[in-house]
């Protein structure tokens, strides 16, 4: 047993003041007292806020960040944008993926994200054959995760086609095909490798409509139940408005009316994106009990849209917030385009806040942080007895938080989102980020600064 001493902390009821958090040695919280002193407790060293959970990776594309940004196109978009990522994708090896996730989830951690659902499709050799050892990529992000010290839910992606209908794939697309039965025998030996560790999770993650059929999707669920009923289900929805416009002329439904009308959609199910729903589709979204995982730097980068926000959370939905493709890390960064999207959208400010509570950077802290934990089926996103030790520690001295207390810490934590405010970082117990630095971070950068300058000689090998 140990006991952590804030100053101020943020609980699942709002900030409190003096507090002792007292953590097992399994790294779970076993009391929180408030109005404490500090007596023979370990001084946080800083405001303490619930570690935050990034509910949508692709870690190898924290490779691509910056390679993207020459003009292809007169129309370039997303899917200009994925043709070069196809080609990226098909210079990763093993060991490559490794290093590339090993870093991405460093720099996770040194801004406040202490857990990451890895949306994971490279199944398959370059070349399209799979592996030996089919789990091979997939156990490459489980040591990345481990080597950093975050907590990781893994969701192997069923992929088999290239668009509505089971139409074929692209030869781009030939490392991201499986069948149904491989990826549940993946999943099952991905859990015997995990060894009941408690930072690690498996799920499973039906790419999207355009990539699964309906009878592949209900196999899945299936299968899965008799693995883990409990088990996290992500999927890619409603990105795009092409995607809309070829699932209505498949199946005369929208994405996520199709999903709500013919899959059991409960609190298992991260959506991502959503960003093209319908009010009726956002009402019925907001009552189904699903996370929808926003990433708005992506969405912005990618130029997908803006998800209907304000409706869906004046609705009771529940949401959470991912790096995707990486172009930020930052989960401060993530919400506060949550909410600038809307105002700009809207031409108002402070969206995510009421008269009952006025703060947007504490909501959006709070339900992101309560909605990523969902996602990833973990016990966290609060500073509560029962749940995971895993706190993050703001910097009291930088000088954009000097004089600032409670609300004010998490409303300038959103607005100051570029400025490094994050000091101490704890996963389950166990400090891996202290005074903004990894243990290992030299190590970590020097393996990835030598891939990242082979990658970059030749961003979109085809």
């Amino acid at each position: 047993m140990r006991t952590i001493y804030a100053p101020e902390a943020l609980l699942a009821d709002g900030w409190a003041r003096d507090v002792r958090i007292s953590i097992s040695d399994a790294g779970d919280i076993e009391s929180v007292e408030a109005g404490k002193s500090r007596g023979d407790a370990e001084d946080a060293g800083g405001p303490v806020i619930p570690g935050m959970a990034n509910v949508h990776s692709h870690a190898f594309q924290r490779a691509m960040a910056g390679l993207s940004e020459h003009l292809g196109s007169p129309e370039d978009s997303f899917w200009t944008w994925r043709e070069t990522m196809y080609g990226f994708q098909k210079q990763l090896n093993p060991e490559q993926a490794q290093i590339i996730a090993t870093q991405t989830y460093m720099e996770m951690l040194k801004h406040g994200y202490t857990a990451v659902a890895e949306f994971h499709y490279l199944h398959n050799a370059p070349d399209g054959k799979p592996y030996p050892r089919r789990t091979e990529m997939g156990l490459a992000h489980l040591r990345g995760a481990e080597l950093a010290g975050l907590a990781i839910t893994l969701l192997p992606s069923l992929y088999a086609y290239g668009n509505f209908g089971e139409e074929a794939m692209l030869p781009a697309q030939k490392r991201f095909r499986i069948s149904t039965e491989t990826l549940l025998s993946m999943v099952k030996e991905l859990r015997d490798a995990a060894g009941g560790n408690p930072d690690i999770r498996i799920g499973v993650s039906p790419h999207s409509l355009r990539a699964v059929s309906p009878p592949m999707l209900r196999d899945l669920l299936a299968g899965l139940d008799s693995i883990d009923a409990d088990a996290p289900i992500h999927m890619h929805v409603a990105e795009q408005v092409k995607e809309v416009n070829d699932c209505l002329s498949w199946s005369d439904q929208r994405p996520v009316e199709w999903l709500l009308n013919n899959m059991p959609l409960d609190k298992r199910w991260c959506l991502v994106h959503c960003t093209h729903v319908t009010s009726t589709e956002v009402e019925r979204l907001a009552g189904s009990g699903v996370i929808v995982g926003l990433c708005p730097t992506t969405e912005g980068n990618l130029g997908d849209g803006i998800f209907p926000f304000l409706r869906y959370r004046d609705k009771g939905g529940l949401y959470a917030v991912g790096g995707d493709s990486h172009l930020s890390r930052n989960p401060a960064e993530e919400l506060r385009w949550v909410e600038y999207g809307q105002r700009l959208t809207l031409r108002r400010r402070n969206i995510a806040a009421s008269p009952e509570k006025p703060s947007v950077g504490t909501n959006l802290w709070s339900e992101a942080a309560s909605g990523g934990a969902q996602a990833l089926g973990r016990k966290m996103g609060r500073v509560a007895p029962g749940l995971r030790a895993d706190l993050v520690v703001l910097d009291a001295n930088n000088v954009n938080l000097v004089g600032r207390s409670a609300d004010r810490i998490t409303d300038t934590l959103l607005v100051c989102a570029g400025t490094q405010l994050v000091r101490h970082v704890m996963v389950g117990g166990t400090w891996v980020i202290r005074d903004g630095c990894h243990a290992s971070e030299d190590a970590i950068s020097a393996r990835y600064r030598e891939i990242a300058r082979k990658l970059g000689e030749n961003p979109a090998r085809s």
